[in-house]
């Protein structure tokens, strides 16, 4: 896939924010669409189904938070990598927006190369292609890595991307424990950094949609995934 073959949505209220970002990732052949708010973004995002949402949190309609929520609801868009890109940097608007379901938090102010950097690596993630594996099955917990599907019994269960791909890492090898430094370089990547609680934060959501007894917690080492009972 060529640059000018992905399109990313850019969603900010402020015109030198559009015109600058924008600016670089032309620059680099990407095609770049805009919004200026929240329901904007979702009403294009629906239309282009972009690759990648660069988003910001404090915007007039709909915050970033809650458009982040309503994108990750729409099932055409379940593979598109959603970045926040905002000044807001304390550690509970972190949490919220990966608790919203986004890939990556990127604070501003940033360097273009630096922000560059950061999204030719979530690229390279999104187009990563499966060659071994692509079907998990655990229990009655079915995975299929090509089509990013989970099924627990006959129920499907939507996982965002982020969650997919922790979930597919924990149950590769059951019973195994996955040290967090190690998820955090399989899932997120070396060249992202996000903050301390994003693990904590994913795990929470898979307890609350496949089931709190498969995840267990091992104090100051990491998490791993087992079957229901078997560490009883």
């Amino acid at each position: 896939m060529n640059n000018s073959d992905i399109k990313i949505l850019l969603v900010d209220d402020e015109p030198d924010i559009l015109e600058i970002v924008g600016y670089n990732l032309r620059n680099e052949g990407y095609e770049v669409f805009t919004a200026t708010n929240g329901i904007e973004a979702v009403k294009t995002a629906k239309k282009i189904i972009p690759h990648l949402i660069l988003l910001d949190i404090m915007m007039p309609e709909m915050d970033g938070i809650e458009a982040c929520e309503k994108i990750r609801d729409v099932k055409t868009l379940e593979n598109t990598m959603i970045a926040f890109l905002t000044a807001r940097g304390e550690d509970y608007s972190q949490v919220a927006g990966f608790d919203a379901g986004a890939d990556d938090y990127i604070t501003k102010p940033v360097k273009p190369k630096v922000l560059i950097s950061k999204i030719k690596s979530l690229l390279r993630r999104l187009k990563a292609d499966v060659t071994v594996d692509t079907t998990i099955k655990v229990g009655n917990i079915t995975i299929n890595r090509e089509e990013y599907v989970v099924f627990k019994g006959d129920e499907k269960v939507f996982l965002p991307r982020k969650e997919f791909e922790l979930f597919s890492l924990l149950t590769s090898k059951p019973g195994k424990v996955f040290k967090r430094e190690t998820i955090l370089d399989t899932v997120w990547g070396n060249e992202v950094v996000v903050g301390g609680r994003t693990i904590d934060v994913h795990i929470r959501k898979l307890r609350e949609k496949i089931g709190d007894n498969y995840f267990k917690t091992v104090k100051g080492v990491g998490y791993k995934f087992v079957l229901e009972g078997a560490d009883k």
